[in-house]
């Protein structure tokens, strides 16, 4: 039974954002990657679309989730369904960590403005 160990995994920064990746292709998945991610406090949504069906499941802290012209509250303990193609931004405005797992299929390309199709490197 393959297991990826939180140690061994992969982590990945950007301004605002750690990601662990957990499960992918590259370490064992077929199907389903699943990624951890942790927005600091203060950290600003970044608005961005994905072209299969991403969920989160909010872990510990809030979040606000600005999706389909709706901002949206997240808590721990709270899951967040965001459909393919469905332009989103997911910010921390409050003074905590906010932490989730994410779960996308196997594939999965994100869309930022003014810039080609991608796949994020945590997915593969």
């Amino acid at each position: 039974m393959p297991i990826i160990r939180s140690e061994d995994a992969p982590t990945f920064q950007l301004p605002g954002l750690d990601v662990l990746g957990l499960a992918s292709p590259s370490r064992g998945a077929k199907q389903t990657s699943v990624w951890r991610v942790q927005l600091a406090p203060q950290s600003p949504g970044v608005p961005h679309s994905v072209d299969r069906e991403e969920i989160f499941v909010a872990l510990t802290g809030r979040a606000i989730a600005e999706l389909g012209g709706e901002s949206i509250e997240v808590n721990a303990g709270d899951a967040l369904i965001v459909p393919a193609g469905q332009r989103f931004a997911l910010s921390n405005p409050g003074p905590e960590p906010f932490d989730a797992l994410a779960l996308a299929p196997v594939g999965v390309r994100a869309h930022l403005d003014g810039q080609e199709p991608f796949a994020p490197p945590w997915t593969e």
